[in-house]
């Protein structure tokens, strides 16, 4: 790492370092010459290649040397035209073979689909740890009734496995979405200038072979296959589908780190991020136990919109059968888009499994806030016993009034209280069924049931489909 000059922070500091490599160009270069490889062993069977320069052009496939390479760009201005020059000097029996009958697009497209594929399957295995994580949360705090909150005000309660319910339903979307953009993501394919493979029909007339089955062959290399139809490159809105389904990820993501955030400001206190010993939440305040996991998440997320908007305008404008205006964005929201989408799901793995759950906190909001919630059964209760509705109604929202301003003045809440003294209300209920009614732990309707159910499809959704690595 050159610290010396600028570097994106996905080059070192978020995103694995296994995605990281992936995506270097080292590793580009690499698979470059795997495909030239995999071209040259099936136009061997051909005949267009002796076994002498097929054996040349393997022997010096790993001899990668990127200097060379861009010397060689900056007078031609063509990377992959570079990378052939390089190449076929060190192999000097076969490299006049190198890149036949192929155009730039067959040896990248497919080198970034092979990348691309691989890193999505990492990503969705992330994901689903990510799920069964949120799984073991929903079960362990399943009852745990809690308030819940609607327009940031206090609205009935709910309980914590519910709440935790809501987060992991939507990942559970995103990791569909992120499973169609796996398998839809098929490669360009051998097919030369515009997706006709002219070129290979040409040189492969009279073998006896072809160009079908030299793709198969080349393709088979790297557990790829292609889409019926391509142009000079696959179709760009397959890019803008899987940036898609990652900023559909950091959505769900960022959602649950803001409402972290909230619940961990004091006025809630209920949960928190984990902490180190060592820790520095300020660099002036020494007290800060600053949410910094959970910002870092809804920050980096913000960018994947972004890159999904690249997309689609790369997909929009691919003028006719390709245009080069997609190319050097493509470099960066790709690879980034990755990235950022690994760092989040790794983040918010790290929350959920160290969360901290403060009871105590949770249970005094819910005394403070949770006996409104009750005052709908009381109504109806006495209206059943014989009540006037609207009567009631007024009682009970002039009584709820005075109890708001109770807690504005720093007081307890003293809805039980002043309900179950109310003169009118009791004359349809006994003042200990009232506070009865009351008790926010009878209103979390099913809940519990229904959070379980959600943990239970995610530990038995299949694992997110894995590539064989061969090369």
């Amino acid at each position: 790492m050159d610290y010396s000059s600028y570097a994106s922070s996905f080059s070192w500091r978020y995103g694995r370092k296994e995605l990281r490599e992936l995506f270097s160009e080292q590793e580009r270069r690499r698979l470059w010459r795997q495909v030239w490889v995999a071209l040259a062993t099936s136009q061997a069977k051909s005949g267009l290649i002796t076994a002498e320069e097929l054996a040349d052009i393997k022997a010096h496939a790993h001899e990668i040397d990127i200097d060379a390479a861009i010397a060689i760009e900056s007078e031609i201005g063509h990377d992959l035209m570079a990378e052939i020059t390089v190449f076929a000097r060190q192999a000097p029996v076969g490299g006049g073979k190198i890149h036949l009958g192929a155009t730039s697009m067959d040896i990248e497209d497919n080198v970034e689909t092979y990348r691309i594929r691989r890193a999505i399957a990492m990503i969705g295995a992330s994901l689903d740890e990510l799920l069964m994580s949120f799984s073991e949360a929903i079960r362990r705090h399943a009852d745990l009734v809690c308030m819940a909150f609607t327009h940031l005000q206090p609205a009935e309660p709910t309980t914590l496995g519910h709440r935790l319910a809501v987060y992991a339903q939507d990942l559970l979307v995103d990791s569909l979405n992120l499973r169609v953009a796996y398998e839809g993501m098929t490669a360009k394919g051998m097919r030369g200038a515009v997706g006709t493979s002219a070129s290979y029909t040409l040189l492969l007339d009279g073998t006896g072979r072809t160009p079908l089955e030299q793709e198969r062959e080349v393709l088979g290399t790297f557990g790829l296959r292609s889409a019926e139809i391509s142009t000079q490159t696959y179709p760009r809105k397959l890019d803008y589908m899987l940036l898609s389904a990652l900023a559909g990820v950091g959505a769900s993501l960022s959602k649950f780190a803001a409402d972290l955030r909230i619940l961990s400001s004091p006025g809630f206190g209920e949960l928190f991020e984990p902490f180190g010993a060592k820790q520095v939440g300020s660099s002036a305040m020494p007290f800060k136990r600053n949410p910094i996991m959970a910002e870092r998440i809804g920050s980096l997320a913000r960018l994947l919109p972004g890159f999904a908007d690249a997309a689609w305008n790369n997909a929009a404008t691919n003028f006719l059968e390709r245009t080069l205006d997609d190319s050097a964005n493509r470099r960066t929201i790709i690879p980034e888009a990755l990235l950022c989408t690994d760092e989040i799901i790794r983040l918010a793995r790290r929350i959920i499994d160290g969360m901290r759950v403060e009871t105590r906190r949770i249970a005094d909001n819910l005394r403070v806030y949770g006996p409104f919630s009750g005052t709908e059964a009381v109504m109806m209760r006495a209206v059943k016993a014989g009540g006037n509705r609207q009567e009631l109604h007024e009682v009970i929202r002039e009584t709820a009034m005075k109890a708001w301003s109770a807690l504005a003045d720093g007081g307890e809440n003293p809805l039980p209280h002043l309900l179950a003294d109310d003169e009118h209300l009791r004359r349809y209920l006994d003042p200990a069924e009232i506070r009865t009614l009351l008790d926010p732990s009878h209103h979390i309707g099913d809940a519990p049931a229904r959070a379980r159910r959600l943990a239970d499809k995610i530990d038995a959704m299949d694992p997110f489909p894995q590539m064989a690595v061969t090369i």
